[in-house]
């Protein structure tokens, strides 16, 4: 008795710890959709507001989208009514060979859904998380595309250029082959950076980054390179922060055009203000009991932290409207500012080729040699 008792509640467990994933297969949907001439290359666009993402590259002739979201359809239902907007659901669309994925929106409170899509090995990718997403892709010669707030990216035997853009993530690369004339460029602000190639690749390298280490696992012989550390200077900084000011205002005044809806003005920022020069030694009235020197040192100090403050609220200040403009109007992650200054390494891996560079503020960069 105490055997049998034992077997049915080993059962009822098991079937309990099935029964979720049972439900979750039962509730995923399966779309399927087709290149207009499919004897030609084509591109599949994605743009989920929030959920991950997995694209595989396959010897298929159509594009299917496995989510535990629910496709909107034309056809109407059995009451004679047609679907244009659900509680979660996802537009998948062609035209001109070009098969379009939406899910989410400006404004979107929904949750998040996944998707699993299968493409043809020729497929060119591009993708654009809004909010959050990590992205797989593997198996593709056509070229990709990914922007995204926050996820981390891994591309895996892929043989096309690739643009990869996060914020917040970590990219992992893994080349099957470089095509000519077909760069590799890399950007994280927080997250490092991994990028495998086959051993006999030739390529022209360019990696920096400001607070992590580059390394590899070439030798000195197959990659040349050479490490530079450069500053920014203030003229340089003074200038990306007209120029982000400039981008903002226009930004700001594209997104008023868009339609009735009233968009968020970029707020004013207004040049920190200049340290006042101290007096000359003569003018100052000197207190009994205190330092003089100490005194003027002091004031100088505190006029400049309060000028390098007001610096910094004003370069945060132009970021945080570009982003608001940019995400919320035109639904386009705006791409990431041009890095300058850090560690820089320059070189030619097996007497140069194809470009690869990447760069990451905080993170490392790692080049490895794949047998």
């Amino acid at each position: 008795m105490k055997t049998l008792r034992t077997c049915s509640l080993t059962l009822l467990a098991t079937a309990l710890a099935l029964a979720p994933l049972c439900s979750a297969r039962a509730d995923e949907s399966t779309s399927q959709i087709a290149f207009s001439d499919p004897s030609k290359p084509g591109t599949l666009k994605v743009r989920v507001w929030h959920g991950d993402l997995t694209v595989r590259g396959a010897d298929v002739k159509e594009v299917t989208v496995k989510s535990d979201s629910t496709a909107i359809v034309p056809t109407p239902r059995k009451d004679g009514l047609r679907v244009l907007s659900a509680s979660s659901s996802f537009q998948l669309s062609e035209k001109d060979n070009v098969v379009t994925l939406e899910y989410g929106g400006e404004g979107w409170s929904g949750g998040s859904a996944d998707f699993d899509i299968t493409v043809p090995r020729s497929t060119s990718v591009v993708v654009s998380n809004s909010a959050h997403g990590d992205l797989a892709c593997t198996g593709v010669s056509g070229d990709v595309d990914v922007r995204t707030m926050s996820g981390d990216v891994n591309l895996e035997d892929i043989s096309g250029g690739a643009l990869v853009e996060t914020m917040n993530g970590e990219i992992n690369v893994g080349v099957k082959s470089l095509a000519q004339s077909k760069p590799l460029s890399f950007s994280s602000m927080h997250g490092q950076i991994t990028i495998h190639v086959p051993s006999e690749t030739k390529a022209n390298v360019c990696f920096r980054t400001h607070r992590g280490v580059i390394m590899t696992n070439f030798d000195d012989k197959a990659l040349v390179a050479k490490t530079t550390v450069t500053r920014v200077t203030r003229h340089k900084v003074r200038s990306a922060d007209a120029k982000a000011a400039k981008a903002a205002k226009g930004a700001a005044e594209a997104a008023h055009s868009v339609g009735p809806a009233e968009a968020p003005e970029a707020p004013e920022v207004e040049a920190p203000e200049q340290p006042e020069q101290p007096e000359q030694p003569e003018r100052w009235e000197k207190r009994e009991g205190s330092d003089w020197h100490q005194d003027v040192r002091d004031s100088i100090k505190e006029a400049a932290e309060a000028a390098a403050m007001a610096g910094q609220d004003a370069a945060a200040a132009v970021h945080e409207a570009l982003m608001e403009v940019n995400v919320q109007f035109s639904g386009v992650i705006p791409p990431l500012p041009p890095m300058t200054g850090g560690k820089v390494v320059t070189g030619t891996l097996n007497g140069g080729g194809t470009q690869i560079q990447a760069s990451t503020l905080n993170g490392d960069i790692t080049l490895k040699r794949v047998e």
